[in-house]
């Protein structure tokens, strides 16, 4: 008999999961408190990083179904949603995503959906590199300085209390700064 799981993930903690039990539970499925997930982590965390999940998963047993109401809920990267995906299919857990019409992406139709989304987000990836590359060739051609502003100001403070034969951490110190910071600026 297939046990039925839901992970309800929410972004920080002035969000709450409620929402997403509402949906599952209007969508007809009957998930049990104790086969219910919450986590707060953000999508951009890889799900084998995620505590929660990492739980979850040490309950899960092949033939359980896991549902989750937005495909975002496992994650912002298709690549780590895909292989997520896969890698719960090949331990014979189907994973069901109600905001594509509850399809189940372990079967031949949630395969396919999922190479069309992983298609378009890589599709999104390859036109950002490309606008990001354009823009910086445009700059780069009007003549703009790229990259991180020089930190005058704080070599001068630095250079001025090493002539005064402080070291590095008395610098550090009395410029409220970090010691990697003034060692980039103690030989300059």
């Amino acid at each position: 008999m297939s046990r039925v799981f839901l992970y309800a993930r929410v972004s920080t903690f002035n969000q709450f999961t409620e929402n997403q039990l509402q949906e599952v539970k209007a969508a007809g499925f009957d998930v049990q408190p104790s086969r219910v997930v919450e986590e707060t982590v953000s999508g951009s965390i890889p799900t084998k990083e995620r505590v929660g999940f990492q739980k979850l998963l040490e309950r899960m047993e092949s033939s359980d179904v896991l549902i989750v109401t937005k495909l975002d809920r496992l994650g912002r990267n298709a690549m780590d949603v895909r292989s997520t995906v896969e890698y719960l299919a090949d331990n014979g857990i189907r994973v069901h995503c109600l905001a594509l019409g509850g399809v189940d992406l372990t079967s031949a139709a949630g395969k396919m959906t999922m190479q069309v989304l992983s298609a378009v987000a890589e599709f999104e990836r390859d036109l950002l590199i490309e606008r990001t590359q354009s823009g910086l060739r445009r700059a780069k051609a009007e003549g703009k300085k790229l990259g991180r502003p020089a930190a005058n100001d704080t070599t001068e403070a630095v250079q001025r209390l090493k002539v005064q034969n402080k070291t590095q951490a008395q610098v550090a110190s009395e410029l409220n700064l970090g010691i990697a910071t003034v060692k980039r600026h103690w030989n300059k």
